[in-house]
């Protein structure tokens, strides 16, 4: 039951900090909404600061109250035409290989030929080519071969053929993360099947957001993962929402793997001022003035934390030093009340 008592108040910290982190950014509007994403997000987490595992995407339309977290990873493409649109307990190669040499392109060289037939006979070689090299990636045994560069017509037909979803132009940022996220790794040879590392998903299916066309994988091998979709009126909005989002995420992890926590508002540095005054006092000779200033200097942090919220410091410090002589006492600057 402590235990319980302890998760639930650890959870309410948490969400403490997440909204005095939003507080001065353009979600201070949408705080709640935001932390508990946040907290939601990190807790997913189980303790690791890897925050390469929450993808964080962005999509103009509706408010921002409409953003919303997503489990697994949502990948921003469309499916290619006559492909399958769903599969369940997928097996993913990962790549970075062009999928483009059913054209006659090598640069910079010249082919003489006296007919169109051999042009044809050329471009035959190179669709054969591309045949072999497809049926090299169907070895692996996919149901989703996921591209960072461009797969034209003829190999996507044969991956369509095969049963294959072919995804093409999957960014770095996010073929990169794919990988980590479904637990493969990026291939760019086919030749040895067997060294190559596949990712894992239970399912990938294709979602609508706004009005575009998404692809989402669930049931990733790396569970923590999590996508935090971002909707705002203009793609200015957005950016400065990642960013405040992120910063709540990067404090959010860190509490979650060093939950010591200290009182805020000057408590630390009057606490240390009034040690080192006594320091001061036992101290000969001029030694104790070099002490004292120490101590006067520490003093200087609430007084700044006063002055920033417009209180009269003089006299909340003064409150605070004679606070601060009662044992175990925990009194820190209220800068909201002014007490």
């Amino acid at each position: 039951m402590a235990f319980l008592n302890f998760a639930e108040k650890f959870k309410s910290d948490l969400m403490k900090i997440a909204r005095t982190t939003l507080s001065s950014k353009i979600l201070s509007q949408d705080k709640e909404h935001f932390a508990q994403l946040a907290v939601d997000a990190v807790m997913r987490l189980k303790g690791s600061t890897n925050l390469e595992a929450i993808q964080i995407i962005k999509k103009p339309g509706g408010s921002l109250k409409d953003s919303f977290l997503d489990e697994g990873f949502i990948l921003d493409k469309k499916i290619g035409l006559g492909q399958p649109k769903r599969i369940e307990n997928a097996k993913i190669l990962v790549a970075n290989t062009a999928m483009d040499t059913d054209k006659v392109k090598i640069y910079g060289a010249r082919v003489r030929v006296d007919s169109m037939s051999k042009v044809a006979e050329i471009e035959g070689a190179e669709k054969e080519k591309m045949r072999e090299k497809v049926k090299k990636i169907i070895a692996h045994g996919i149901n989703c071969f996921v591209n960072r560069q461009l797969i034209y017509n003829f190999p996507e037909e044969l991956f369509a053929d095969a049963g294959i979803l072919a995804i093409e132009h999957a960014d770095f940022d996010g073929i990169e993360r794919l990988a980590l996220v479904t637990g493969g790794e990026i291939a760019s040879t086919f030749d040895n099947p067997e060294s190559v590392k596949l990712g894992h998903c239970k399912l990938i299916e294709e979602i609508m957001i706004g009005e575009d066309k998404l692809i989402h994988f669930s049931g990733v091998e790396m569970g923590q993962a999590c996508t935090v979709v971002l909707r705002g009126a203009s793609h200015h909005v957005l950016d400065e929402a990642e960013r405040s989002l992120h910063d709540a995420l990067c404090v959010l992890s860190q509490t979650v793997n060093d939950t010591r926590v200290l009182l805020g508002g000057g408590w630390p540095e009057m606490v240390m001022a009034k040690e080192v005054d006594e320091l001061a006092r036992k101290t000969p000779g001029k030694k104790s003035h070099a002490i004292e200033a120490f101590s006067r200097a520490l003093v200087a942090i609430p007084t700044i934390i006063a002055d920033n919220a417009g209180l009269d410091s003089a006299d909340l410090v003064a409150h605070l030093r004679a606070e601060h002589h009662k044992e175990g006492c925990n009194a820190g600057i209220d800068v909201i009340s002014g007490s």
